[in-house]
């Protein structure tokens, strides 16, 4: 047995893989973080978009970059970690790279990213029925 079946079978018998949502880099996605102070714990909204993603498997990691107070703060999050209660995908993003870092040196408008659109999905009352259509119905 070679070493990297052997890592992935430990990998599968102690870590369960979390039932989080897809995304990639330049969704705009909210995580759900347990912070445990003394005795007590509590869940942190943490809301950035999303600049890279790194690995496979289990030991992927994310990096989510917002801006608080007019500074950009960065977090990088295993998609393993325990602590990690929820994400949530806020906004998909259009964008044309897998890593973001020239987020990093714009500022204001243009550190914007565009949104994507899915085509993909059909529309609300796409279908009309005959019955409806009035040229249609006095033929019958």
């Amino acid at each position: 047995m070679n070493e990297q079946k052997a890592i992935q079978i430990v990998h599968e018998a102690l870590l369960t893989k979390p039932n989080f949502p897809e995304f990639k880099a330049g969704d705009t996605i909210v995580v759900k973080y347990r912070i445990r102070e003394g005795d007590k714990t509590r869940e942190q909204d943490f809301r950035g978009d999303v600049i890279q993603i790194k690995g496979h498997g289990l030991t992927r990691t994310f990096t989510v970059r917002k801006i608080s107070h007019g500074v950009g703060v960065e977090r990088i999050f295993s998609i393993s970690n325990p602590n990690i209660a929820d994400i949530k995908v806020i906004k998909r993003g259009r964008v044309r790279r897998a890593r973001l870092y020239y987020l990093r040196n714009l500022v204001g408008k243009k550190a914007r990213i565009k949104e994507r659109k899915n085509f993909g999905a059909p529309n609300k009352g796409a279908e009309v029925e005959v019955s409806t259509m009035p040229e249609l119905a006095s033929e019958e």
